[in-house]
């Protein structure tokens, strides 16, 4: 590596842990949709993938030991008797272990500062994390299904930021998403800003004020990789923790 060019940081995503096809199996696996690796290797870092799997805070600690940044991806719903509420006829059912894996690597990012990427689901699980609610049908709050249509179809859809949010210097005052859940948040957990919301008034994405890169918004970025404005942000924000790490 040439003394005057930095070293590309490396960025750990979570993954599924679902059935898969490959060739002639059909088994349980840990796997990513590539677009995710595709927009972190495009906007210069190293993407690593994080399966769920048992999980300590230690265990979270040595994980996050070798990455500069973390990427909490989309997926099913979260257990609702994480934010207190029981089960909506339309919530997925959960996935425990990757729920309790990806809250413990981002208590342990926010920890140590890490930065922090969430898209989708990972919206979800920074605002429960720190205390938030999600409405557990965007139908029943809106009358419409106009957020997912189904069938792997995603919608897209312009949102409005929020004027001195981290986001708003990201990507200017609007920006069209690629959406596709049927779940939003509902109360902001403690700290956290609404950096975003859509025509609806659905809260697209959210952040925590300060010098640490903690940011999450609701739609799939890597479903737009001509626009790859957030995953530059979050691979600059890893390269910076990494050359402070090291000096």
């Amino acid at each position: 590596m040439n003394g005057s060019e930095p070293e590309r940081p490396v960025v750990g995503l979570t993954t599924y842990l679902d059935r898969a096809q490959f060739g002639v199996w059909d088994s349980r696996a840990g796997l990513l949709p590539a677009a995710y690796l595709q927009g972190i290797t495009a906007a210069g870092g190293i993407a690593v993938l994080l399966p769920p799997q048992p999980v300590t805070p230690e265990i979270a600690a040595r994980v996050l030991d070798g990455v500069s940044g973390l990427v909490i991806t989309g997926g099913r719903d979260l257990d609702p008797a994480g934010y207190g509420q029981p089960p909506h006829a339309e919530t997925d059912r959960p996935d425990t272990t990757r729920d309790a894996w990806e809250f413990a690597l981002l208590a342990e990012a926010l920890r140590r500062g890490l930065p922090v990427l969430g898209i989708c689901r990972g919206a979800q699980v920074l605002n429960v994390a720190l205390g938030g609610t999600l409405h557990q049908h965007l139908p029943d709050v809106l009358g419409n299904c106009g957020h997912r249509a189904g069938n792997g179809v995603f919608t897209p859809m312009p949102v409005r930021t929020v004027a001195g949010t981290r986001l708003a210097e990201l990507l200017g005052e609007t920006c069209q998403v690629q959406c596709y859940h049927h779940q939003a948040i509902a109360e902001l957990g403690a700290k956290l800003v609404v950096s975003a919301r859509d025509d609806d008034d659905v809260i697209e994405a959210i952040e925590l004020p300060g010098e640490d890169f903690v940011l999450a918004v609701q739609w799939h970025p890597e479903e737009s990789l001509d626009d790859l404005r957030l995953f530059t942000a979050i691979v600059a924000a890893a390269g910076k923790y990494a050359q402070a790490r090291v000096s």
